[in-house]
């Protein structure tokens, strides 16, 4: 697995572990159990419109700069003072 979908792997497991099951984790962010199992399984890489449904479901505990190392700053430019501070 790439060094980035396996970075993205730990965090959407961390994000899945503040959850009764992984099927209640899908439901936070409104999508299907087997499509969190493609992040989790780094089949396929969490999809921007959903970084911030994650980092709002997880109050913040797992952020859209964790899901996104390599371009957050790019996609959200307006925090990129909050990350400097």
């Amino acid at each position: 697995m790439p060094y980035k979908l396996a970075l993205m792997n730990q965090f959407i497991e961390k994000a899945i572990s503040l959850f009764p099951s992984q099927a209640a984790f899908a439901i936070a962010v409104e999508v299907k159990s087997p499509t969190v199992s493609e992040w989790k399984n780094g089949d396929r890489p969490v999809p921007i419109e959903k970084c911030v449904k994650i980092e709002q479901a997880t109050d913040g505990l797992v952020t859209r700069r964790d899901l996104r190392p390599d371009d957050w700053h790019l996609i959200w430019p307006e925090l990129v003072d909050k990350n400097a501070a």
